[in-house]
């Protein structure tokens, strides 16, 4: 039995002798699929590749780190981000914002000749977006963006546009949130503010009675009414005790009241420079940024490589044949000893 079925393999020899047997129909049918490999890379449209890199920077909030005057914030204004400020980039570029503002900017429905009314219209947009545009975060922990298109102006106005576009939407993700914070911080400011004023008013009120200074007046009168007991005037000892009374009434007012404005004053410079911090993160737009190659027209063809489409297709086309036909000639020589065995019995 193991003789017979040795007898449907092939050796190496056997294979060549199989190959000069067989060599007419290997040839015609390799040639047969060099040519169609030949018209289909014809058919295919030239594609162009431009690619954008840039480093996303660190800097998230920059009165955190231009307008920082306590020193305890170390963070560099001009640092490349890691890995985590990349991730984060490749998040925003993915984002839907972003895709649907390239399909609209660019009228991709009609470039890529998409009926924008037909079936499944946007998931057909969807995968002919994700084929020709291209994110990912290098070794380096850059980021890249490529762009595939017929067009090399199109393809590289795409990829800088896509760039530029990061900026746009992270910026306005920040700004949302900036802006509340500046309510907050604004509302805490314009309180302080108020109540200093109230302050203030109360003190021009004590002051209108004669109080301008309460540690001074009050050392002054106190030794002008001992003088005046000791001296015996009368008339200067009711005009003092009058004094002392005003004093005593709104003294410890006035000193409370000056305490309170002090604090408060060194609050409202505190918050003061946070609400100028807030003011500047909900107001001032920042690059997220450090471009290292800006895309530019390619002059030459990145798809399709139509040698290799040939050779690749040819090579197939050869392989599939010769398994074929020892398929066949295995099928045959099984068929020819079932039936031996058949009539032999």
């Amino acid at each position: 039995m193991n003789n017979q079925t040795q007898e449907f393999q092939f050796s190496s020899f056997g294979l060549i002798s199989f190959l000069v047997k067989w060599w007419k129909h290997i040839g015609i049918a390799t040639l047969v699929g060099a040519i169609a490999s030949i018209i289909i890379s014809l058919t295919m449209k030239d594609r162009f590749k431009s690619t954008v890199v840039f480093y996303p920077t660190t800097t998230n909030s920059i009165s955190k780190v231009l307008l920082d005057v306590s020193g305890n914030n170390r963070q560099d204004f001009l640092e490349f981000g890691e890995e985590a400020e990349a991730e984060q980039a490749l998040q925003i570029l993915q984002s839907d914002e972003i895709r649907e503002w390239v399909i609209t900017q660019y009228n991709l429905y009609e470039h890529y000749k998409i009926n924008p009314k037909g079936k499944y219209a946007k998931t057909k947009m969807m995968k002919k977006f994700a084929r020709n545009v291209n994110f990912r975060r290098t070794e380096f922990n850059s980021v890249e963006i490529s762009v595939l298109d017929e067009n090399p102006l199109i393809a590289a106005g795409m990829a800088n546009d896509i760039a530029a576009r990061l900026d746009t939407v992270k910026n306005r993700i920040q700004k949302e949130r900036a802006r509340e914070g500046l309510k907050i911080v604004e509302t805490e400011y314009r309180a302080m503010q108020y109540e200093i004023q109230l302050i203030a008013d109360s003190l021009d009120r004590i002051r209108q009675l004669g109080i301008n200074d309460y540690a001074s007046q009050s050392e002054v009168v106190n030794k002008e009414y001992a003088a005046a007991v000791s001296q015996g005037k009368q008339s200067a000892i009711k005009a003092l005790e009058e004094k002392i009374a005003l004093l005593s009434k709104y003294g410890g007012a006035y000193v409370a009241l000056t305490d309170n404005l002090e604090l408060y004053r060194k609050q409202l410079a505190e918050i003061k420079l946070k609400y100028d911090q807030a003011r500047v993160d909900a107001e001032q737009h920042i690059p997220h940024k450090m471009v290292v190659n800006y895309a530019y027209p390619a002059d030459r063809k990145t798809y399709p490589k139509r040698s290799m489409i040939v050779l690749g297709a040819t090579f197939a086309t050869f392989c599939m044949t010769v398994f074929f036909i020892i398929g066949l000639e295995n099928w045959r020589r099984y068929k020819k000893h079932l039936t031996q065995s058949v009539s032999s019995k």
